[in-house]
């Protein structure tokens, strides 16, 4: 019943955005903003043969960016909330790298990476790994240290306590961090994608603006958008799945 709720509402959404814009479009009476009705007909058109290549390339730059941040972010949190030590160590170095804007290092990664797929992965995975770290140090920091001595007296392993304490103090924080993340990342994808590449929904809008093409581009916000729109519909059913604690 809550999954149908949630449907609705996003329904309702985006039907109340189509008529704006279709509102809009009537009163202008620009090409530069043309009716939903004419972009979706050239959406359809260009889906299976071009606009489906794009996509998968921003997805997959997202994933792996995102993979790489949690795999790294994760492990570092883990051991700056867990010990002392770790965090003291590093705390001065997040706390020093993580306000600088990812984009203004866009032409240092360009110069030793190259402008390729690397490049644009490790952008993503800048903007989403210090807010992983600091979610998961934070989550972990909530839990009392007489939680550890006791369960660690009643003969707990570092694992059982990871399982059963740490790591449901820590997830949903994580999620938290991956979702605020996730929109500046795709905002930054956007712009990564318009430099040595031609492949992605960033290179498909400028082209089309390029180009004078406004239907195309009007689709590839489109099918940004809806690409956002999954990402976070993924989020959310992970977290509903692995977080029904927090959400009772």
């Amino acid at each position: 019943m809550k999954q149908h709720r949630i449907l609705r509402a996003y329904l309702l959404g985006a039907v109340t955005l189509l008529v704006l814009w279709w509102i809009i479009a009537l009163l202008v009476e620009l090409p530069i903003i043309p009716v939903p009705d004419k972009v979706f007909v050239r959406l359809g058109d260009i889906f299976a043969s071009t606009i489906v290549i794009h996509g998968v390339y921003s997805l997959w730059r997202i994933a792996a960016g995102l993979a790489l941040a949690v795999g790294i972010g994760y492990p570092i949190g883990l051991a700056m909330g867990y010990f002392d030590r770790f965090d003291r160590l590093l705390s001065p170095l997040v706390y020093l790298t993580y306000p600088i804007p990812k984009i203004a290092l866009l032409p240092i990664l360009m110069l030793l990476a190259g402008v390729g797929e690397l490049s644009k992965i490790l952008m993503i995975f800048l903007i989403i790994v210090f807010q992983v770290i600091i979610a998961v140090r934070d989550g972990v920091r909530t839990i009392p240290r007489e939680t550890y001595a006791s369960l660690y007296t009643l003969g707990a392993s570092f694992g059982q306590l990871f399982y059963h304490v740490i790591f449901p103090a820590s997830w949903p924080k994580f999620l938290t961090a991956v979702r605020v993340a996730m929109a500046t990342a795709i905002s930054v994808l956007f712009f990564t994608e318009t430099f040595g590449t031609q492949y992605g929904m960033g290179y498909f809008i400028m082209d089309a603006w390029l180009r004078v093409n406004y239907l195309d581009m009007y689709a590839g916000i489109i099918v940004l958008s809806l690409l956002g729109l999954l990402l976070f519909g993924l989020l959310d059913t992970l977290e509903r799945r692995t977080c029904r604690w927090q959400l009772k």
